[in-house]
């Protein structure tokens, strides 16, 4: 398989401002790669810096060191260097994120907060509004809710509503940091089915799941996060 995201060498620090400007290294000489068709689970303590590993593939954070490198239309993108425009097109086209919290503007009706991606590479309104719906109807969010904003759903219906949106646009790459938590039983094994669906198109999968059961069913690899720890012992 191809390999869509692939890590080198890749160090981050933080610097605390508050705290007279120390600087707190948290990642050194990280490396990884993720293949088409597999999932990849970053693991490892709370604070060991999976989600800190997530964002810099996101190219929500900066890199000290090192080159996260997407396929990305036919051509690497260095997300550790790229310019803001880059990186924006390629979280538009390629890299998808499902993230622990849903981040969307008030007002906005949940029917259209998931058809959001797909209007973003050039869907038409009503195809993006009919793959919404279904996904919706998949994820079990109630359609009296669908004309509501989601900001005013329960910490579960967000989560789907969130998990939605991340599966709108096919994209070739995705990432999933605990994507069923706050889920039922039901719910939980809904999400496994569309992760294990998105694999079988060929996607590039990072996640964190803390339920040991998912991992061992969807997951191919496993990557300790706390190799990667400096050697002073600190930790995001």
């Amino acid at each position: 398989m191809t390999i869509r995201i692939k890590v080198e060498a890749v160090a981050k620090e933080f610097t605390l401002h508050a705290q007279g400007g120390v600087r707190l290294p948290v990642m050194s000489d990280a490396s990884m790669e993720a293949r088409g068709g597999e999932c990849t689970a970053l693991i490892g303590e709370s604070g060991a810096g999976k989600s800190t590993l997530m964002r810099m593939i996101y190219g929500n954070y900066r890199t000290q060191a090192g080159r996260i490198l997407i396929e990305h239309q036919g051509r690497s993108v260095d997300m550790a260097s790229a310019e803001p425009h880059e990186v924006l097109e390629v979280r538009r086209l390629t890299l998808g994120y499902v993230t622990q919290f849903l981040r969307v503007i008030p007002r906005v009706p949940t029917l259209d907060v998931v058809a959001e991606p797909l209007l973003a590479v050039g869907t038409d309104i009503e195809a993006a509004r009919e793959r919404a719906r279904a996904l919706l109807t998949r994820l079990r969010v109630r359609e009296a809710l669908w004309p509501l904003s989601p900001l005013t759903f329960s910490g579960g219906e967000q989560q789907r509503v969130n998990i939605a949106r991340g599966f709108a646009h096919e994209y070739p790459c995705l990432l999933l940091d605990e994507p069923t938590a706050s889920l039922d039983a039901v719910n939980k094994e809904t999400v496994v089915t569309m992760i294990e669906e998105a694999k079988a198109r060929g996607v590039a999968v990072i996640g964190i799941f803390h339920d040991a059961s998912v991992r061992e069913r969807i997951c191919e690899h496993q990557i300790d996060v706390t190799r990667f720890a400096p050697q002073s012992g600190a930790a995001a």
